[in-house]
């Protein structure tokens, strides 16, 4: 019932950050709310669809559905009267993405997968949502271009969960330890701005003219 709970809490998280996207894109309210939705569901989707599992999560359980169009009408009543707290909601999305992560890693895990399938279920889950928001607000993905450690932190704790839970660890410490990873690397970016290296090829008209 914990878990449940987190991840509806996880969920509207999620939400409200595409909300807030899609605000600042001047949406809509059916705008906002379809933003919403596929941020923070799109991930848990995509990885039902490729892993095969039926229903997807959220027809099993609508609850899902209605949690996230209460945050998205939330977002959009509160910030006509005052500006959302951008560092506490940042820590919650954080907090979020370490559950999502792992979960979706457990998940493919439960159907007997490998690994690295595991590695690639659990990332979909915590960031593919946020992907897909980014494209239909016509911005580069945020995990793809000069930004915060975001990606790699849910990489780096679903790997360690990988780890301890193949070494024969009891649940639930594999689980924990790696949620805690996800999200102390991921805070640890937003403090002190953490970025992987950026590739950059120079402009070959510009090289000429030099």
């Amino acid at each position: 019932m914990i878990l449940y709970l987190l991840d509806l809490a996880g969920v509207a998280v999620f939400a409200i950050s595409g909300a807030l996207a899609a605000g600042r894109r001047s949406l809509d309210l059916l705008g906002v709310i379809v933003v919403a939705l596929v941020t923070a569901i799109g991930g848990g989707t995509l990885r039902d669809l490729l892993l095969g599992r039926e229903p997807v999560f959220w027809v099993r359980d609508p609850t899902y559905i209605w949690v996230i169009i209460g945050a998205a009408v939330f977002t959009v009543t509160i910030s006509r009267w005052r500006r959302l707290p951008e560092r506490s909601l940042l820590v919650a999305d954080a907090l979020g993405l370490a559950l999502f992560s792992v979960a979706g890693a457990r998940i493919a895990e439960g159907l007997g997968h490998g690994g690295l399938v595991c590695v690639v279920m659990g990332t979909i889950t915590g960031c593919a949502g946020g992907m897909i928001r980014d494209v239909l607000c016509a911005q580069i993905p945020v995990i793809m271009r000069r930004s915060q450690i975001y990606a790699t932190a849910a990489i780096a704790g679903i790997s360690l969960y990988w780890l301890l839970q193949s070494s024969g660890w009891p649940q639930p410490w594999p689980s924990l330890a790696g949620m805690s990873a996800v999200a102390c690397l991921r805070l640890a970016a937003i403090v002190w701005d953490l970025n992987l290296p950026v590739f950059t090829l120079s402009d070959p008209d510009e090289t000429g003219k030099s």
